[in-house]
């Protein structure tokens, strides 16, 4: 079951992959390569074994489609380049089992861990890209199916299942599930912030009759802005002015009282020599 939900979560993208990270995509079909050479090396289950191989495929297909609709490659480049670089990561991880396989039979462990840390940090690498693409957006996610995110958070969670079935439990293994499961929940959650912070707009939207991208490009000033209120604060006391662009005209601090219902006027220049010269003279004499 966890290998079924895995192999169907990256499905081709129809004519958009805006909000979808290039990067994010590689790095995915990449970290198949050292997560299969683990799964096939520690002879795990069939399923687990496959997972890697269909996730790393249909992950690479997309990339390729991102390569075409975001970034203008032409069908035939964009396809070539996704063969060779399929190819490049077969041979790769063919490479790598052969090599590693015998090793760790006679009892050399420290590589089989290199590969689950590698894919590991691949992994999540690849889900810390789209929080930038969250931050642009104000916590929208934009390119990510939640029913991808669903999918994707119960192929980890049953993959862990499945480690736990075992007879001995995989940490490394386990943690490269759990680093998902813990992203995507990111994900899910700023989305969820964000829906709530636009709901009123949302409602007024659907009374148009309109979608909210729509409805904010008829009504810009409804579109979420940052919040400036902490740059137009003046400590008074301090003596502490807004910046000239938020005050006009610019205003003047007031002295501190030395006590209370009395104001300190500044001293003047003329006054302070006016009093030094009162004072040279009581001393002479």
């Amino acid at each position: 079951m966890c290998s079924g939900l895995w192999c169907v979560q990256i499905l081709p993208q129809r004519k958009s992959t805006d909000g979808l990270p290039l990067f994010m995509l590689m790095l995915w079909s990449s970290c198949g390569v050292p997560f299969g050479v683990y799964a096939i090396v520690q002879k795990f289950n069939f399923a687990l074994q496959f997972q890697p191989q269909c996730f790393g495929l249909l992950t690479l297909i997309c990339w390729g489609q991102a390569l075409h609709y975001s970034h203008h490659w032409r069908t035939w480049t964009a396809t070539v380049a996704t063969v060779l670089v399929a190819i490049g990561l077969g041979l790769t991880e063919m490479i790598l089992i052969l090599t590693l396989r015998k090793p760790y039979y006679n009892g050399v462990k420290w590589p089989m861990m290199m590969m689950a840390i590698i894919a590991s940090v691949m992994q999540a690498a690849g889900l810390i890209l789209p929080y930038f693409e969250l931050a642009k957006r104000k916590g929208r996610v934009v390119g990510i199916d939640f029913t991808f995110l669903t999918v994707d958070y119960s192929g980890a969670f049953f993959s862990l299942m499945a480690l736990v079935a075992q007879n001995t439990f995989d940490v490394l293994g386990g943690t490269l599930y759990l680093v998902c499961m813990i992203l995507e929940t990111g994900i899910f959650i700023s989305h969820w912030i964000w829906l709530w912070r636009v709901r009123h707009v949302r409602s007024e939207a659907k009374k148009a009759g309109m979608s909210y991208d729509d409805y904010i490009a008829e009504h810009p000033s409804k579109k979420l802005a940052r919040n400036h209120s902490s740059d137009t604060i003046a400590d008074v006391e301090a003596c502490d002015t807004p910046p000239a662009s938020l005050v006009s005209p610019p205003e003047k601090c007031q002295m501190k009282p030395e006590r209370m219902g009395e104001v300190t006027a500044p001293i003047t220049d003329v006054e302070k020599q006016s009093e030094a010269t009162t004072n040279h003279t009581s001393y002479i004499q």
